[in-house]
This record gives structure tokens, C-alpha cells and sequence, in this order.
């Protein structure tokens, strides 16, 4: 059938029969239909909207099926309730640093108007007469109505083609006299009244007299202000960003070469359902975008392109900051656009940089997001990675980290800076081991203190397992139980900036490993939490047993895929999260994850070293008045005496005699004690048994006797032989038939 116009047909003839016809709503018989449903017809049932019309079939695309019911108690139970009080008002920290802004804010603008006055009343009395002029000039045109005066001109020239504008003349010329004649009198009143005052002026004080003079050429000066030159000096210079709307985002997009987004423009899609929610201002700060990508898109696509998009928006890079929502999902953009770039705007001060102390089993400020909102982050129960390029600020974030667990009078730190460039040492005064530098004898003191912790894990274990279920109900350390000094289960933070000199050193980077991941599996739950922190994110400086097991991650600027993973966790790469994304001017930003839900954009606080001097001395006068202060912070030097030395295997054959061939490891410290006094004192069956192991040696059971008590049974310990074969590997390995 052929839709082409036909010229010979009569249209107007067809619409006159057609004028009574009947309009028939299909979806309306439809509905009412009582019969089979059509095919491609659903039947719809909600408990909350029932059909008007009654039982029958809904289309699939029909207005009734898509529209949404009136009412839903599910629906409101899940919505997101507004807060009645907003945060800043809530927060007293937040409020009382509006508090101060403000009230500083009015010092300065009143500070700079106090300093330049005599240039105000300078100018006030230059323009005074300008201002007098302006007064006597629309008093004039009031008085003598020359606000009417071009109507009536008007109608004078009407007049000379239209003989009847002259009646029209006539009624204004009358009524503008009238207007006169009573403005007229009401001028005279005022020359009188003026007059009187001016007279009971020269009568006044002198002090009257200057006060109304004064507040005269304040007046006459205002109104003799030119517009284009006020009066009042500008204090504060802003520097407005401009407002972000839907067009330009949508632009921006588009220009990005998306594939996805490049064929939903193709078909038409302007981009009018892309945005569920308005754009709006965030914070003050910035403004926030939700977008629905088209379907198909995903929105780490534009993550990836943040560059490009920030090129498109005409921003500098550091305020524009796209997210995914992968909560929603994957193709949903969250894009907020800041209105100073985040690596330079100034970051909010440390809220304990002057004062407080924390408490390590509650959240703990740690930097703040795009939007400026306090990040915070809970160090107990969790050990944290942090991984970037050089200069990024990962040893800034490490000592940050190191900082919090200083601030818990209560808590113990260990940091060891094998960097060796003394970024730690403002930590040193409150110690209980310390360290700097990647010498032998720097690994072999990080190697002694991590056995000391890793025996003090052992201990702690049997605590733990030993208390009343009362006391401990989920098996590992409360905030309760760390503050009872008696059961000696305080907070213990270790940081190591630089962990993979210790884990690629050729003699001690097994053990050293080995210990950390066992305390990244078992530590936290026993109060003890490992910090690790690298420039060279990989499977050989960040071990899989540790990595895996960290709960907190921080990751800065990095340069690909296998380093993000690495840091961040398997997949967080594809599924948007990337730290690759940051520039270099990015300097203390990076992704956290771990802290809640989903990960974050984190600004560390600036600490620098002074500022973290001041802080330890705090932390250090805290940690006086509750009597903790020891390790290196008091003075002990760390014995790594028993490490250097490789005689440990003579010395354990000495005192097994071969009459003895099985010997339990607490006999055998014992004996060494009594051996080498200076050497052995305080030696411990778990130190015996790690500085053994260096050497290939594990304990077994063996059956045996302790003869200073009499006991009997079945224990760990050594047998002979092994020492005598593990001497021999020794030997045999330096080239020569004595050990070194």
C-alpha cells in the first residue's frame, strides 16, 4: 500500500465525515476486557497499587505497568531519611572551627576598614559636594514635575495633526499645576523647618555641631558615590569556580570517545535521563553529579579518561573527581568537581595537633575526601599496606599512622625506617624499639624485635585463651582488656617504611616473612598491628600471605594494573578503583579501602617533621603519667647479641652431651644461660627455636627429663644430630672446616 500524498484526493471532504466520529481509547477497552488476555500481555500484581479497572491484563510497557505504586511502606522503610540538623552544626569541632573563621574573618574585614578610614573620609568629603549637587538636582526636578515633562511634549506634537490632544494638554497642564503649587508649598515648609534647625544648630555644643556635620558628609559622600567607584576597599578577593549543570557534563562525556557513549548520541540520547539526581553544591566545596551512564557503559571507563574529562570540563585536574558507584552499580558515575584543586587547596589542620589523645578501638581522623569531609580510620584489629611512587607521601602516611598509635598513651610502637633517611626518628622518644637504615646489623636488630613481638604474640595467646568468657567473649583484645596493666595486652603498632629491603635480605628474609605474615593473621585480634609501607608494590616486596591478610590499604600514585591490585586488593583495578589515575601534583592523596564499604579518595594531614616532634612530646608526657615508657624509649638497648653470633650452633652442641641426644628446647636455654651468661640471660625457648631456624633447624618431640625439677615427658626440643648436621651445611657452605 502506498503511504505517498495522492494530489486528487479531497482531504477536506474526509475530515467533514469524519467530524462525528468517535475517538475509542484502546488501553481503556483493553483494560476492560473480561475475556483471554492478547498475546504479549503480562498480568500484573502488587499488594500496594491495585488496578482501578479491576481484574484483567496490563501491558508490558503500558502506563499501568511502569507506573509506580502510590504507596509503599517497603519503600519508605529503605529510603535514605534527610538529617534534621546538618553536620556542621552537629559536630562541636566543626562548629567551633566555623566559630572561629568567621569571628576571624570579621577581625580582618574590620582590622583593614579601621587602617584605611582616613582614606574613607577623605573620599567622603570629595564627594560631598557632588552628593549636595545630586539632592538639589532631583529635589529641582521633583518640584517643578520634569518627570511628566515629555508626556506632555508628547502631546504637543500630537496636537498639531490631532486638533483633539489639545483637551488631553489641557487636563496635564492643569493637574502638573497643581502638583506644583502643593510641592511649592511643601518647599517653603522645609526652607522654614531648615532654617530653624540651622539656627538651633549655631546655638548647640560644638560637639552636636561636628556629629551632624559629620553624619551630613556621610550622607552627601554616599550619594555622591560613582557607581563604578565605591567607596569601601575590597578585603577579600574570591576567586568563584564556576557552577557545574548537566549540558556541560554531558558535553564533556561526549567528548571523551567512549564507544559506548558515542553510539547512544548516535540514536539520538541528548542526555536528559542520564541524571537521577540534581546537580548540586557539596559541602560548599564542589559540586556533586550523579550520572547513569547509557546502558552498556561502564563508569570506570570514564575513571580512567580523568584527564581528558578534566580537560573537557575546562578544570584543572585536581578538582575533578570521578568515582563508580559500584554500590549501585557499575555504570554509575559519581562525579564531583571541586572548586580548588585538591593538591593545592590547604588541607584542613590535624585535629590532635595540639592537644588530645585517641583511643585505638575507635575511628581516628586521617585525612579528608574531595569534598572536604573528615576521613577517619580504625587502626586496632587491622594492619595496613600502604603502597605508592616516590615523593608520594606513603612514608608521610606510614608516620601519620605511627603518630595515632603514639597518641594512645597505653600502646606500645616499634618503627623501623629501612629507608635509612631518618623519616621516623621524630617517633624515637616514645619507642619501645626503634630503628633506621639497611645494614646488617640495622636487619638484624629488626629481625631480634620482631622474634620479641612474635614471642609476645605466643603469650598473649595463652592470655587470651585462659580469661573467663565474661571477661573475653570473642577471644581477642578489648579496649577493657588492654587498659588492665596487670594481663599486659596494650596496643602494639609496628611500622616498617621500606619492608622489602627486609624481605628481599638474602640471610634474614625468610624469617622476617614468615613473622610478619603470622602477624598479619593472628596479630590483630591480639592487639598487634603491622604497618607496611613500600615504593615497589610487587608479589616479591609485598609477599601474597601478607598482602592477602591486611585489612587496610592505602594506596598513592602508582604506575599500572598489577601494582593497584597489589595495594588495593584483587580486581579493585577493573572495578574502578585505580590509583593510577593521579597525577603528580597529587602529593598525600591516594585510594582507601578497608575503612567502610566501599574505598575512598583520602587527603592525608600534612605532618610534618616539626609539627610530629610536637606531637611525640605530647604523646610522650601522656605516656609519663601512665607509666609506660619502655624498650628504647627508656634506654634499653636491644640485645641482638644471640643473632650475630653464629656460634648459637656450637654453643647448643656444647650443652647437649652425647649421652643426650634428645633435649627439650627449655633445658637447652637454661644450660646456655649458664654457658654464656652475658650472652644467653633472658633467652627464651622461642627465641632458641627462630634463631635456629635460620639454620634449616625445627623442633620436635622428643622425650626427655629435666633435672633440676624432676620432670618427665614428652616436649619440644632438638636432637644432636641435627645441630651436628646443620654445623657441618654451615662449613661446608663458607669454603672451610671452621665457622666464622
Amino acid at each position: 500500500m502506498s503511504t505517498t500524498p495522492n494530489d486528487d484526493f479531497d482531504w477536506n471532504a474526509a475530515e467533514s465525515e469524519l467530524a462525528g466520529a468517535e475517538i475509542v481509547d484502546l488501553e481503556a477497552v483493553r483494560a476492560r476486557r473480561t475475556g483471554e488476555a492478547d498475546p504479549g500481555t503480562v498480568r500484573t500484581e502488587t499488594d500496594d497499587d491495585e488496578d482501578d479497572s479491576g481484574a484483567g491484563p496490563v501491558l508490558v510497557d503500558s502506563v499501568a505497568a511502569q507506573r509506580r505504586p502510590r504507596f509503599s511502606l517497603t519503600a519508605f522503610r529503605d529510603a535514605e531519611r534527610v538529617p534534621i540538623i546538618p553536620s556542621w552544626l552537629k559536630s562541636r569541632a566543626e562548629f567551633g572551627k566555623n566559630a572561629a573563621w568567621a569571628v576571624g574573618f570579621g577581625a580582618h574585614a574590620l582590622a583593614s576598614h579601621l587602617l584605611w578610614s582616613p582614606v574613607y573620609a577623605g573620599k567622603l568629603i570629595w564627594r560631598a559636594p557632588r552628593g549636595f549637587g545630586r539632592i538639589c538636582k532631583g529635589y529641582n526636578r521633583w518640584l517643578w514635575d520634569l518627570e511628566g515633562e515629555p508626556v506632555r511634549q508628547s502631546v504637543v506634537r500630537a496636537a498639531i495633526d490631532k486638533p483633539d490632544e489639545a483637551k488631553m494638554y489641557d487636563r496635564l497642564t492643569n493637574k502638573r499645576d497643581r502638583r506644583v503649587r502643593w510641592r511649592g508649598m511643601v518647599t517653603l515648609f522645609l526652607l522654614a523647618l531648615l532654617v530653624l534647625n540651622v539656627g538651633a544648630l549655631i546655638l548647640a555644643p560644638p560637639a552636636v555641631r561636628y556629629t551632624v556635620l559629620g553624619v551630613l558628609i556621610v550622607v552627601l559622600g554616599f550619594v555622591g558615590t560613582p557607581a563604578d567607584r565605591p567607596l569601601l576597599r575590597t578585603t577579600v578577593v574570591r576567586h568563584d569556580a564556576p557552577p557545574l549543570n548537566s549540558a556541560e557534563v554531558f558535553a564533556a562525556l561526549a567528548s571523551l570517545g567512549i564507544p559506548g557513549i558515542n553510539a547512544a548520541i548516535r540514536r539520538g540520547d541528548n542526555g536528559s535521563k542520564w541524571f537521577p539526581d540534581p546537580i548540586s553544591r557539596a559541602n560548599g566545596v564542589g559540586w556533586q553529579a550523579e550520572v547513569e551512564l547509557p546502558r552498556g557503559v561502564v563508569a570506570s571507563a570514564v575513571v580512567e579518561k580523568r584527564e581528558e574529562l578534566a580537560a573537557a570540563l575546562t578544570r584543572p585536574l585536581g578538582c575533578v573527581w570521578p568515582e563508580v558507584r559500584t554500590e549501585i552499580h557499575p555504570g554509575r558515575l559519581s562525579l564531583f568537581v571541586a572548586d580548588k584543586d585538591m593538591s593545592q587547596a590547604k588541607q584542613k589542620p590535624f585535629p590532635l595537633l595540639k592537644a588530645g589523645t585517641v583511643n585505638l578501638f575507635k575511628p581516628v581522623p586521617f585525612g579528608t575526601d574531595p569534598r572536604g569531609t573528615l576521613v577517619t580510620i580504625t587502626l586496632m584489629f587491622a594492619s595496613i599496606i600502604i603502597g605508592a611512587l616516590p615523593r608520594f607521601g606513603k612514608t608521610f602516611a606510614l608516620r601519620l599512622a605511627l603518630l595515632l598509635v603514639a597518641l594512645d598513651p597505653r600502646s606500645w610502637v616499634l618503627a623501623f625506617d629501612l629507608k635509612g633517611t631518618g623519616d621516623l626518628s621524630p617517633l624515637e622518644p616514645i619507642c619501645h624499639a626503634y630503628r633506621a637504615g639497611d645494614d646488617e646489623e640495622d636487619i638484624e636488630y629488626l629481625v631480634t624485635a620482631l622474634r620479641e613481638i612474635h614471642a609476645e604474640m605466643r603469650r598473649r595467646t595463652k592470655v587470651i585463651r585462659d580469661l573467663p568468657r565474661d571477661l573475653c567473649p570473642e577471644n581477642k583484645v578489648t579496649d577493657e582488656l588492654a587498659s588492665n596493666r596487670k594481663l599486659g595486652l596494650q596496643p602494639i603498632g609496628i611500622g616498617i617504611d621500606e619492608c622489602q629491603r627486609g624481605f628481599e635480605h638474602p640471610k634474614y628474609g625468610a624469617e622476617i616473612e614468615e613473622i610478619c605474615e603470622d602477624l598479619t593473621r593472628r596479630g590483630p585480634a591480639l592487639g598487634i598491628m603491622l604497618k607496611l609501607a613500600t615504593q615497589r608494590p610487587d608479589a616479591k616486596s609485598l609477599p601474597t600471605g601478607i598482602s592477602a591478610n591486611a585489612v587496610l590499604r592505602f594506596c598513592l600514585k602508582v604506575m599500572g594494573q598489577t601494582e593497584n591490585d597489589m595495594v588495593l586488593g584483587t580486581s579493585m583495578y577493573k572495578n574502578g578503583i585505580r590509583a593510577t589515575m593521579f597525577a603528580r601534583r597529587d602529593k598525600g592523596i591516594g585510594y582507601l579501602a578497608g575503612e567502610g564499604d566501599e574505598p575512598v579518595i583520602v587527603k592525608t594531614f600534612e605532618i610534618d617533621g616539626p609539627a610530629a616532634e610536637v606531637i611525640v612530646v605530647r604523646a610522650r608526657a601522656a605516656r609519663e603519667r601512665y607509666g609506660n615508657i619502655t624498650g628504647h624509649a627508656a634506654g634499653v638497648v636491644l640485645d641482638t647479641t644471640a643473632i650475630r653470633r653464629d656460634t648459637i650452633l656450637e654453643d647448643v652442641a656444647a650443652v647437649m652431651a652425647e649421652a643426650e641426644p634428645k633435649l627439650w628446647s627449655t633445658v637447652i636455654v637454661k644450660r646456655l644461660a649458664a654457658l654464656r651468661p652475658d650472652v644467653y640471660a633472658g633467652f627464651t625457648a622461642d627465641q632458641l627455636r627462630e634463631a635456629l631456624k635460620v639454620h634449616g633447624l625445627s623442633t620436635k618431640q622428643c622425650w626427655g627429663e629435666d633435672t633440676d625439677t624432676g620432670e618427665s615427658g614428652n616436649r619440644k626440643g632438638f636432637h644432636r644430630a641435627d645441630i651436628l648436621t646443620a654445623i657441618t651445611k654451615r662449613d661446608r657452605g663458607n669454603g672451610s672446616g671452621k665457622s666464622k
